[in-house]
This record gives structure tokens, C-alpha cells and sequence, in this order.
């Protein structure tokens, strides 16, 4: 009996040794964002961590925490600061507050289209500012396409900037986009995204700016019967992690992850170019008015916002090279 028990105690040892040794041998990375399950982000980042688990053989592996569980998008980055979280993803407007180059992109109507935008957020200069957070224990990623931001209102259209004066706007806590807005008659006011839709029932904002897709999947049409596709910015998402866990990563999984986040972007800037036709015609389903402006008019409102930027020297450098890149 002795014997066979010391066999079994034996065996069990065997056992949970080799258990604990397979979970060190799993990394497993934990990743929360602010954006609805249905979201091709959210989706994009659930085919990443498919392919991470694939490409790693199991070695390393997504924990997904969506619709801000984890909190906002700016609690979020603390927390990744903190290491009490690996990965996040943020809109490049809320990036600025720790990466300040990157407020460069808040900036209205800064490209020509949406090829020479996705040109120089897939080149060198897009490259450069995702290193641009490091000194605060951020290091970017990739971005995602988050399209064009327009106005949606709720008593009246717009449809020039004169129909902006005297409104209450939410906006992100970013101050290019405040300047934006004030520069165009606004009254700026931030309130986060989980918050505005009751802020918009209640009065506390008159109006919003954000892509078809969040306009339509966070229901605001519901609330928000007009919507003006002024497309003053494009703000894309920036997929970040934090340098403590980046730094403790060996080059053969910075290199399975990077493969993953790169198939991730391919694969939800296709899946965002049908989320914007879809919200469109569904918000117009919905009854929602979708009014298509003079955009020349609201650039040329803008001017000022950028003699104001141009005075940085860094900023006013990235400018230039954004315009002239091709």
C-alpha cells in the first residue's frame, strides 16, 4: 500500500509539473478596447489572435476585453502604463495627450484622399510616430482605418459651418479637435463615447463628429436625425502595447505578433469599407437626413487652425512632408 501510494504521489507530481510547465510556455497577452463585439475592429482583432495562436503553435495567445469593460480609451492607456494591461486600442485623437506628435492627424482636411492617407500612415512618417510614445511606455503597433469624422446633429442640419455656431459638439479629448470645432463656430465640449448617448437624450450636447460606423452601431441615429458627411478628419486607430511586456518579448514572437497585426489590418480595412456603406443606408432607413456639403467651404474656416499649429517647428515640418507625400 505504501508503495502504491508513493506511486500515485508520484504520478500527481509528474503531472502538475508538467501542467505548469505548458501555461509558462503559453504568453498570453490581454488586449481591451472600448468598441462593440460587432465592430470590424473587434473583429479584425479576434482573426488576430487566431493567427497568433498559429503562428506561435500555441505559444502565445489574445485575451479580449471589449465594449469598455476595462474602462475608456484614455483608462485604458494608464493602465497599459501601470502593466496592469498589454494592449489596447485607442483613436489617434486621444493618442495626442501621450504622444503629441500625433496631433498632427486631428488636424482638418491634412490629406487628399483616403489612398494618400493610408500612403503615409503605412510609410516612414506613420512609422515614426507609432515609435513617438515609447518615452511613455507606449509603443504602436499599426493603425486601423477609422475613416472620415462628420458632423451629426440633432434639431438641425448642417451644412455650413455657419449652422455650427452656438452648438454644443462632443468631441474626444484632443485638442486639435477642439480647436476644429471652435474654429468652425462650435462649442467644443468632451464627454467619453460610452457617456454621449445619454448626454445627447439629455440636451448636455447638441451634436457629435464620428465616422458611419460608430454613428450607426453606437445608435446615436436614434437620436441624432442629421447627418452632414463633411469628412473634415481622418483620424485613424492606433493598436498600441505596452513597452513592459514589448521589451520582455524574444524577436521570434515580436515577429509572430507583428504578423498578426499586420494580416489584422488588411483584413478590417475590408471590412470597414462595407461597414461604411452599410450605416449609411441603415441610419438613412432609420430616417436619419444625410447631407452632402460644400467641403471647400469648411476648409477654408479651418485656415487659422493650422497658422496656429505651423508655429511648432516639428509639427509644422510634418505637415509639409504629409502634404507632400506621394
Amino acid at each position: 500500500m505504501k508503495a502504491l501510494r508513493r506511486l500515485i504521489l508520484i504520478v500527481c507530481t509528474c503531472s502538475i509539473v508538467q501542467n505548469c510547465s505548458q501555461v509558462k510556455q503559453t504568453r498570453t497577452i490581454k488586449l481591451a478596447h472600448g468598441l462593440d463585439v460587432n465592430h470590424s475592429v473587434h473583429k479584425a482583432m479576434v482573426k488576430m489572435g487566431e493567427d497568433l495562436k498559429e503562428n506561435s503553435g500555441g505559444k502565445m495567445q489574445l485575451e479580449i476585453y471589449p465594449s469598455q469593460q476595462l474602462g475608456t480609451e484614455r483608462e485604458c492607456i494608464e493602465l497599459l502604463q501601470i502593466g496592469s494591461l498589454d494592449m489596447t486600442k485607442v483613436s489617434v485623437g486621444v493618442m495626442e495627450n501621450f504622444a503629441p506628435l500625433m496631433k498632427v492627424f486631428g488636424l482638418p482636411y491634412l490629406f487628399k484622399d483616403r489612398a494618400h492617407s493610408f500612403q503615409v500612415l503605412d510609410g516612414p512618417i506613420g512609422e515614426e510616430l507609432l515609435d513617438e510614445g515609447i518615452q511613455y511606455w507606449i509603443k504602436g503597433l499599426a493603425y486601423y482605418d477609422a475613416g472620415s469624422r462628420s458632423f451629426y446633429t440633432k434639431d438641425k442640419p448642417v451644412r455650413t459651418p455657419d449652422d455650427l455656431k452656438g452648438l454644443k459638439i462632443r468631441v474626444m479629448e484632443s485638442v486639435t479637435a477642439m480647436d476644429m470645432v471652435k474654429s468652425l463656430g462650435g462649442s467644443p465640449t468632451p464627454i467619453s463615447w460610452g457617456e454621449l448617448y445619454t448626454s445627447l437624450q439629455q440636451g448636455v450636447v447638441d451634436g457629435a463628429e464620428n465616422n458611419p460606423p460608430s454613428f450607426y452601431l453606437s445608435r446615436h441615429y436614434e437620436v441624432c436625425k442629421y447627418y452632414a458627411l463633411d469628412e473634415h478628419t481622418v483620424l485613424p486607430d492606433v493598436l498600441i502595447i505596452g513597452t513592459h511586456i514589448w521589451n520582455r518579448l524574444s524577436d521570434e514572437e515580436k515577429a509572430w505578433l507583428n504578423q498578426a497585426v499586420d494580416a489584422s489590418v488588411a483584413y478590417q480595412r475590408a471590412l470597414w469599407a462595407e461597414a461604411e456603406k452599410e450605416a449609411l443606408e441603415e441610419v438613412q432607413k432609420a430616417g436619419v437626413t444625410v447631407i452632402r456639403p460644400d467641403k471647400s467651404i469648411f476648409s477654408k474656416e479651418v485656415e487659422s487652425v493650422y497658422s496656429e499649429y505651423e508655429k511648432d517647428e516639428a509639427i509644422g515640418d510634418l505637415i509639409e512632408r504629409i502634404k507632400n507625400y506621394n
